[in-house]
C-alpha cells in the first residue's frame, strides 16, 4: 500500500513539464474538447489498475479552469470509481499542455499531443513517457486510427507494447 500511495504522491508532485520532444497541440480550442472521452487505451498505473468501462468527462469551472471527472467501473469489486480534479492552462489557452490536480496544490502534466481536426481523438501525455492516454469520443475506434494513432504515440517514444486496452462491455 505504500509504494502505491508514494508512486501516486509521485505522480501527482510532478512538475507540470511535458516530456522531451512532445509537443502540445496549438490552435487548441477547449470548447471543442470539453464533454465526454472514452479511454481506448492507457499504460498501466496503480490509479486507473483495473478498471473498465472509463471516461473522462471535462467541464468548464467557474474559475475558468477546466472540471475533469474520471469514472471507471472496478470489476473485481464490483463497483463504480470516480476521481474528481480541475485542470489550468499552463501557458496560454490555445496551446494543449495544462496542469492537472486531483487532490490539493499537487498538479501533474495534461499534454495533448495528438487532436484530429474534428476533436474526435486524442492521444495526451503525462510529464513523462510513463504517461499515455489514447481517448476517443465513441467507445470503440475504427481499427485503422487506432493503428494510426498507436504508430505515433511508438514515433514518439512511447512503449506501445504495454498498452492496455480498456473495456467497454458491460
Amino acid at each position: 500500500m505504500r509504494k502505491g500511495l508514494f508512486a501516486l504522491l509521485l505522480l501527482l508532485t510532478a512538475c507540470a513539464g511535458k516530456p522531451d520532444g512532445i509537443t502540445p497541440v496549438s490552435g487548441f480550442e477547449l470548447n471543442r474538447y470539453l464533454g465526454t472521452w472514452y479511454e481506448i487505451a492507457r499504460l498501466d498505473h496503480s490509479f486507473e489498475r483495473g478498471l473498465e468501462q472509463v471516461t473522462a468527462e471535462y467541464s468548464l469551472r467557474d474559475d475558468g479552469g477546466v472540471k475533469v471527472i474520471n469514472h471507471g467501473f472496478d470489476a473485481a469489486n464490483n463497483e463504480w470509481k470516480e476521481a474528481e480534479g480541475k485542470a489550468y492552462f499552463v501557458d496560454s489557452p490555445d496551446t494543449a499542455h495544462l496542469k492537472v490536480s486531483f487532490f490539493g496544490p499537487f498538479y501533474g502534466a495534461y499534454v495533448v499531443f495528438s487532436l484530429d481536426d474534428d476533436y474526435q481523438h486524442a492521444l495526451v501525455s503525462g510529464p513523462n513517457r510513463d504517461y499515455l492516454w489514447l481517448l476517443a469520443r465513441t467507445p470503440e475506434l475504427d481499427p485503422a486510427v487506432q493503428q494510426a494513432l498507436l504508430e505515433k504515440a511508438a514515433d514518439a517514444g512511447f512503449d506501445t507494447d504495454k498498452l492496455i486496452f480498456v473495456s467497454h462491455r458491460e
